[in-house]
């Protein structure tokens, strides 16, 4: 069948409903998905959009028809998605399109926790499979059967972290009216924490704006409100809930990197000489804690099927992207949003003191541009350009090119969905980031 094979990505399937995924290409997604993996169970969740009841009908008819059965979890977020996943220990597909504007719908696919299907290992094969529209004749047509791992999900969760420690903190919270607001009422009605919530309800016309806090007009209402409610904390989610970020007490954005950095080291503190993976975008204040507190630090590339992955095969205890990702080795390998904002409790509870205090230290001595996006006609060759130019650097090419000098680093690589060059530069003082900022947007832009 037609199909656009653009919207067969990286680490999942992503397009516009009903452009480029519509039901009949879910239909065949279904069915392409069974027929890859050889399996007769597939779990089934969804989020809020509009199109989510059509896209899960038409890739469940799918599923059955070729002769699987259908665990539906219903509307949930997507680290509820990986833990009933972890349950079950089959397959699972889950019905989203993460933080992409409301029109899109896609699908983010396990073969077995914590190996998710990505562009490397099996998503190009569904996209042949569904283009030659051919599959087995089934010997049977599947069932469903409906599964709720709710209570289960909230109780492991709280089990990461010492409730009996927890103070009544004052937060903030924005879920951008995505599948993570019912769940974290119903895990933050277990824990002291006076909860201010935003955006709460699930909804697919998504009234509060966008779905992605790392645009700053999709969280300056909950910088707002934190400050005006004098909040210990404020924290965000994505549409799917796979993606967590904070606001500290000033009213102020975390950055990735921070963040990643501050839970490496109170993760330090429970399990010493652990290790904590970060991406090749992170600053240098991750690998300077990590080391500091005596753990191991490592890098891989941009990516979840990279992390998981890595994760499991080496034994890592957390692992942190600047994009907002925390992987937990208790949570299987996982990604989660609750995950992560619980920790932070924890940390506030049992430290004193406020998150500023904890942000000015590494502010102090880490300077980061923050990632910066960049239209080029070929971004390979501008890489190589980078590359020549700043040649008497150390440059590793893990994941586009990392390249490090005493006092300033940066890391280009390309996008995976468009001609984009993405650039996240750090520096030993402001004045030389924004020097060196400039002076690698310059030879980019040229």
């Amino acid at each position: 069948m037609q199909v656009n094979p653009s919207i067969f990505k990286a680490y999942d399937i992503r397009g516009i409903y009903p452009t480029d995924l519509d039901e009949e290409v879910a239909y065949n997604i279904g069915r392409a998905f069974v027929t890859f993996l050889k399996t007769d169970k597939v779990i089934v969740g969804h989020d809020m959009r509009l199109s989510g009841p059509a896209v899960f009908d038409a890739v469940t008819r799918g599923i059955t028809d070729q002769g699987a059965d259908v665990y539906q979890i219903g509307l949930v977020s997507t680290d509820q998605y990986y833990f009933a996943c972890t349950k079950l220990g089959f397959p699972g597909m889950m019905v989203t399109a993460s933080h992409n504007p409301k029109a899109y719908n896609g699908f983010k696919m396990v073969r077995k926790m914590p190996y998710l299907l990505s562009g490397d290992e099996g998503i190009q094969d569904l996209r042949k499979l569904v283009e030659a529209g051919v599959f087995p004749e089934a010997s049977r047509k599947g069932t469903f059967i409906s599964k709720d791992f709710k209570q289960e999900f909230v109780q492991s969760v709280l089990s990461l972290i010492d409730v009996t420690k927890i103070k009544p903190l004052k937060v903030v919270a924005d879920p951008r009216n995505g599948t993570v607001g019912p769940i974290l009422q119903e895990i933050y009605s277990h824990l002291p924490v006076n909860l201010i919530g935003l955006n709460l309800e699930p909804d697919g016309n998504l009234p509060c704006g966008g779905l992605d806090p790392l645009q700053p007009e999709n969280r300056a209402e909950l910088q707002q409100r934190v400050k005006a409610e004098g909040a210990d904390i404020g924290f965000a989610f994505d549409g799917d809930g796979d993606r967590f970020f904070a606001i500290d007490n000033r009213g102020a954005f975390i950055s990735g990197d921070f963040l990643t950095a501050i839970l490496a080291k109170y993760l330090l503190e429970k399990k010493p000489g652990a290790k904590i993976i970060h991406d090749v975008r992170a600053s240098w204040a991750v690998a300077d804690l990590v080391t500091e507190m005596g753990g191991t630090s490592m890098v891989e590339r941009v990516g979840h099927a990279f992390i998981k992955t890595r994760m499991a095969r080496d034994n890592v205890l957390f692992a942190g992207e600047v994009s907002g990702h925390y992987y937990f080795q208790d949570f299987n390998y996982a990604d989660s949003g609750i995950i992560p904002s619980l920790l932070l409790l924890e940390l506030l509870s049992t430290k004193g003191g406020k998150i500023s205090d904890l942000l000015q230290a590494l502010e102090a001595k880490y300077f980061i541009s923050g990632e910066i996006n960049t239209k080029v006609a070929d971004p390979l060759a501008k890489i190589e350009e980078l590359k020549k130019i700043y040649q008497a650097g150390e440059i590793e090419t893990l994941d586009g090119a990392s390249i490090s000098f005493p006092t300033w680093h940066f890391n280009v690589r390309p996008s995976n969905t468009e001609p984009l060059l993405r650039l996240n530069l750090e520096a030993k003082t402001q004045k030389e980031m924004e020097q060196r900022r400039d002076e690698v947007l310059n030879i980019i832009r040229s």
